[in-house]
C-alpha cells in the first residue's frame, strides 16, 4: 500500500469539479448564483455548441477588487461566510468557496471584473487551474466570466456530455428558473448567436410569468397569493416555539395536466431547489384532481427562517432538508388544496337542449369525470331509433360506488380537464370484455341511438354495447393520420390568417429539433421574430382554435419522447394528439348514417376497443347478464 499524502490544489480542485461542474449547466448555475449574490440587476449569457464551447455571463454587479479577483481562485475562500454559525443561517446563494476553483480547473477561464471604487479592472487569466496571466484592464464595474473547452483536460467527463440540444435544454431550463425568481431583473439567453430568452425587468411575478410563457398557460394559473402561517415546532427539551412560513406563487388548475414535473419551480428563501418532500407535497395536493401519471404547472415560493432548512446538503447546492420536514410537507400541501377547492365552479356543464355540438374544451372530459357526472343524471334523452324499430324505453344504468377520496370535496363538483389522461377505469368494471369474439362482433352492431349525445348504443348478437363516440373517432384517426404519414399524403388545411405564437425558450429548443417532424404530419411552420412561429398550415379537423394548444402538447411529448431516444413513439404520440383534438365530440349528436360509418370504421381498426391513450372505447354488457338481471334464467 502507498504512502499518504496531501493532494495538490490542482488534483483536489478536479475532484471538487466533479461534484459541482457535473455539466455545462452547473456552470450556469455557479455563475449566474454568484452575479445574483454581488447585486447585479443585468444579465447577459452567450452559450456556443451547448456550453462545451463556450460559457459567458457578463452582469452589472458590484466587482471585485484586485486582491479578491485572484483570491476567488483559492479552494474554500469566500465572502459569504466567517464562523461556523453562519452555516445555521445561511442567506446567500453560495457560501462554499468551491465554485470557481473547479471551473477553472476543468476549463480555460477569464475573469474580467472591476468594483465601483477602483478606476481599472482586473482580468484573470486561467487554464486547467494554472494562472496565464493578471492584468489590469478598463471595464465597466461588474463582472464577466468567459468559460471555453469545458472538460478539455478531463476527456472522460467530456465523452458523458449528451448531445448539444440537451445540454442547452439544460442551460435554458436555469436561465428560465432564475428569470422567474427575480421578477425585477432583467435576464439576456443566446445559443449559437440565436436568443433564446430576452425579458425586461418585470414589475410583479404575473408579468415575470407573461413574458416567459404568454397568455395561454397564464389564463390557466391560480395564484396563491402570500399566504402565511405560524407553525408550532417542537424543540429538543419538550418546548414548543413558533416559526413563519409564507408561500406564494402560481399553481395550474387541475384541466392543466403535464406528462414531467419539467414544469414544477421551486424555490426556497430565493434559492432553486429539486426536493422530494415539496414535489410531494405538490402532488398530494392536486390528489383526486388530476391523474397520477400527470402533474400540474407550479411556481412556487417558500420562505421561512434560515435555521428551519439547511442547504449545505450538497456541493450542487440544490438539496436541502428541512428541520421538521412534515409540518412543512403539510402547511405546502394544504395551502394549494384549499385554493384550488376556493377557486372551483360552482355548476354542473350543462347537457345542450338543442342539437348544436357544445364547445370544443367538452371533447376532452375524462372518462371518469363524464361518468361522474352520469350518475346524477337519468338517461332520459335518448336519440330516435331506426324506422324499423320500436322506441327504446327509458332506463338507468349504475355502477359501484367508488371508494372515498383521501380529502371530502363533495361540496365542490369535479373541474373538466382538457389534456387526456393516460389511464381511466371502466364504466362497468363487471361487463366490459375484450374477448376475440367481442371483437368481430363490433362488424355486426345495429346502432340504436345515443345517451347524451355522447355515448352510442347498439345491439349484437353478443347483447348491448356503450361506446365512446369521442375516443371511438379518436382511434379511428389515430390509425389515419399514421398511414398518411407514412405514405407522405397527410391531410393539411390552410388557415386564413397565419397564427403567431409565442415559444419559452425551452419550447424553441424542441420546435428546433422536431421541425421535419411537424411539417410531416400537417403543420407548415416558420420562425417569425424572436420567439415566435408563424403556422400556416395545420391537419385537416383540427379547429383553428386548437391548433396552438395541440403544438405546445406536442412540444412537451417531443421533450418527453427524444430524451428516450424513441422517434416512433414520438410519431405515434404526435399522431395521437392530432386525432383527439380533431375527433368528434361529446354532447355532439349524429345522424343514424354517421353513427354506422362510425361503427362500420372502428372495427376495421388494429385495435378497437381502447384509444391511443389507453382509454377503454366499448363496454359490453352480454345478454346472458341481462336475461339474469331480469330472472329469465
Amino acid at each position: 500500500m502507498g504512502r499518504i499524502r496531501i493532494l495538490s490544489d490542482i488534483v483536489a480542485n478536479k475532484i471538487a469539479a466533479g461534484e459541482v461542474v457535473e455539466r455545462p449547466a452547473s456552470v450556469v448555475k455557479e455563475l449566474l448564483e454568484n452575479s445574483l449574490d454581488a447585486g447585479a440587476t443585468e444579465f447577459r449569457l452567450d452559450v456556443e455548441a451547448g456550453g462545451r464551447r463556450l460559457i459567458r455571463l457578463a452582469d452589472n454587479g458590484c466587482g471585485m477588487l484586485r486582491d479578491d479577483a485572484l483570491l476567488a481562485f483559492e479552494r474554500h475562500a469566500t465572502s459569504k461566510l466567517s464562523d461556523v454559525k453562519d452555516l445555521l443561517s445561511i442567506a446567500t446563494l453560495g457560501f462554499r468557496g468551491e465554485a470557481l476553483p473547479s471551473i477553472a480547473s476543468v476549463s480555460r477561464l477569464l475573469l474580467e471584473t472591476r468594483a465601483a471604487e477602483e478606476r481599472v479592472g482586473t482580468a484573470v487569466e486561467i487554464a486547467g487551474g494554472k494562472i496565464i496571466r493578471c492584468d489590469e484592464a478598463a471595464f465597466a464595474a461588474g463582472t464577466t466570466i468567459t468559460v471555453r473547452d469545458l472538460f478539455f483536460n478531463v476527456p472522460a467527463r467530456k465523452k458523458f456530455l449528451r448531445s448539444e440540444q440537451t445540454e442547452i435544454a439544460h442551460i435554458a431550463s436555469l436561465a428560465t428558473h432564475y428569470s422567474l425568481a427575480h421578477p425585477q431583473k432583467s435576464f439576456a439567453l443566446r445559443h449559437n448567436n440565436s436568443e433564446l430568452l430576452s425579458v425586461a425587468p418585470a414589475t410583479s411575478l404575473r408579468e415575470r410569468v407573461f413574458q416567459i410563457f404568454g397568455t395561454q398557460v397564464l389564463d390557466d394559473l391560480v395564484d396563491l397569493g402570500d399566504q402565511g402561517r405560524d407553525l408550532k415546532l417542537p424543540l429538543d427539551e419538550g418546548d414548543v416555539i413558533e416559526r413563519r412560513f409564507r408561500l406564494r406563487g402560481f399553481v395550474s388548475g387541475p384541466q392543466v395536466q403535464k406528462m414531467n414535473r419539467n414544469s414544477i419551480y421551486l424555490f426556497v428563501n430565493g434559492r432553486l431547489i429539486r426536493d422530494r418532500l415539496i414535489m410531494h407535497a405538490i402532488t398530494s395536493a392536486y390528489h383526486n384532481l388530476i391523474p397520477p401519471a400527470c402533474y400540474p404547472f407550479a411556481l412556487l415560493f417558500l420562505d421561512c427562517d434560515l435555521e428551519e432548512v439547511d442547504v449545505n446538503v450538497h456541493p450542487s447546492k440544490t438539496e436541502v432538508r428541512f428541520r421538521h420536514g412534515s409540518l412543512v410537507h403539510d402547511f405546502v400541501r394544504d395551502t394549494i388544496r384549499e385554493t384550488l377547492m376556493a377557486q372551483r365552479p360552482a355548476s354542473r356543464i350543462p347537457v345542450p337542449a338543442s342539437p348544436q355540438p357544445s364547445p370544443q374544451w367538452g371533447a376532452m372530459l375524462p372518462y371518469s369525470e363524464f361518468s361522474q357526472r352520469i350518475e346524477e343524471m337519468n338517461f332520459a334523452s335518448v336519440a330516435p331509433a331506426p324506422a324499423d324499430g320500436a322506441p327504446l324505453p327509458e332506463f338507468t344504468l349504475h355502477r359501484p360506488p367508488s371508494p372515498a377520496p383521501r380529502f371530502d370535496f363533495s361540496d365542490a363538483p369535479p373541474m373538466p380537464k382538457l389534456a387526456v389522461p393516460e389511464t381511466h377505469g371502466p364504466l362497468f368494471p363487471d361487463v366490459y370484455s375484450l374477448e376475440p369474439e367481442s371483437l368481430e362482433a363490433l362488424k355486426d352492431l345495429r346502432p340504436l341511438g345515443q345517451i347524451h349525445d355522447s355515448f352510442i348504443i347498439a345491439a349484437g348478437r353478443d347483447g348491448l354495447w356503450i361506446i365512446d363516440q369521442h375516443v371511438a373517432h379518436e382511434r379511428i384517426l389515430f390509425e389515419q393520420v399514421l398511414a398518411a404519414r407514412m405514405n407522405g399524403g397527410v391531410e393539411t388545411q390552410r388557415l386564413l390568417v397565419p397564427l403567431v405564437i409565442t415559444l419559452s425558450a425551452a419550447q424553441q429548443i424542441e420546435y428546433a429539433r422536431i421541425a421535419d417532424e411537424l411539417n410531416a404530419v400537417g403543420f407548415e411552420t416558420e420562425p417569425f421574430g424572436n420567439r415566435t412561429i408563424a403556422i400556416k398550415s395545420a391537419p385537416a379537423g383540427v379547429a383553428a382554435g386548437d391548433v396552438e394548444r395541440v403544438l405546445f402538447e406536442i412540444l412537451e411529448i417531443a421533450e418527453r419522447e427524444l430524451r428516450k431516444a424513441s422517434l416512433d413513439d414520438l410519431r405515434r404520440a404526435m399522431a395521437a394528439s392530432i386525432a383527439c383534438r380533431a375527433a368528434i365530440k361529446i354532447n355532439m349528436r349524429l345522424e343514424p348514417a354517421k353513427i354506422d360509418w362510425l361503427l362500420r370504421a372502428l372495427a376495421a381498426t388494429s385495435c378497437p376497443m381502447s384509444c391511443p391513450h389507453g382509454r377503454p372505447i366499448a363496454l359490453r354488457y352480454p345478454t346472458r347478464d341481462i336475461l339474469k338481471s331480469f330472472h329469465r334464467i
